[in-house]
């Protein structure tokens, strides 16, 4: 019986292993396709603006992955997600429900070596923090096409340090950490959370509330109003493209959420 008890345990921990090995790969495969969506939103603002400005919108999305992926790699996760609070511990860290506040986020400083017997959670680690920048991006990615042609490339470099450094982290902690003020998985009775399963608060809520204001500030397009005709898109071609990707990505937003 101990011969047969042991040789269980053996097959329970590679079924283990393999389904940790499967939700790791299949949640790379939907990030990849959520980042895809860049690309997407890229092309549909390119096709949508007059034919001068499409070299800096296309800048201006390539940063929002570069300059938005490091911001969220060194402050975002970290005040997104917060890995620390341990309230069985008097003295230990307490879970903060506005802002996440423990040091193994930030840079990903918490994240265990990388040997084999961690490898299963290392990678999935690693891979869910690629996950949440993909959706990062995503956020700040939809003003790029409120401010085409209305906002200077370095000005929509501050707009990007600061929404994917602090604003949709802030965001990201309240619903989707489990200690946020407006999660429902909140262990305080007291407060009923709400459920947000991909993000359409989140993500994309938060993402238009900040393109109708920075539209609103802006103003109108120089010339929108003074001219006898519409500002017309450069290409319809580049605009169905770039709806067909984001629609693609949409296979990937979506069912990365069950993880």
């Amino acid at each position: 019986m101990s011969a047969l008890q042991d040789q269980i345990d053996v097959l329970t921990n590679k079924l283990k292993l393999s389904n940790d090995d499967t939700n790791t790969f299949y949640l790379l495969v939907c990030g990849a396709f959520v980042f895809l969506m860049q690309a997407g939103f890229a092309l549909l603002a390119a096709g949508s603006i007059r034919m001068k400005n499409v070299k800096n919108i296309l800048l201006k999305s390539v940063m929002d992955a570069c300059l938005g992926g490091l911001v969220w790699y060194l402050i975002g996760y970290g005040f997104a997600y917060d890995a620390d609070h341990n309230e069985d511990d008097p003295n230990g860290h307490k879970a903060n429900g506005f802002i996440g506040a423990g040091p193994s986020n930030f840079a990903l400083s918490g994240i265990k070596d990388w040997v084999p017997d961690t490898y299963g959670e290392v990678g999935y680690s690693w891979v869910a923090f690629f996950f949440q920048y993909a959706f990062a991006a995503a956020a700040a990615t939809i003003v790029s096409g409120a401010v085409a042609e209305r906002c200077s490339l370095v000005g929509y470099l501050v707009y990007c340090v600061f929404i994917i450094g602090f604003i949709y982290p802030v965001v990201v902690h309240w619903v989707w950490d489990g200690h946020g003020f407006l999660s429902a998985f909140n262990p305080d009775a007291m407060l009923a959370g709400m459920t947000d399963f991909a993000g359409s608060g989140v993500v994309h809520m938060t993402g238009g509330i900040a393109a109708a204001i920075a539209a609103k500030i802006l103003g109108p397009r120089i010339g929108r109003f003074e001219e006898p005709e519409k500002f017309q898109g450069q290409s319809a071609s580049l605009q169905v493209l770039g709806t067909f990707l984001l629609w693609f990505g949409w296979y990937g937003f979506k069912p990365g959420s069950t993880l």
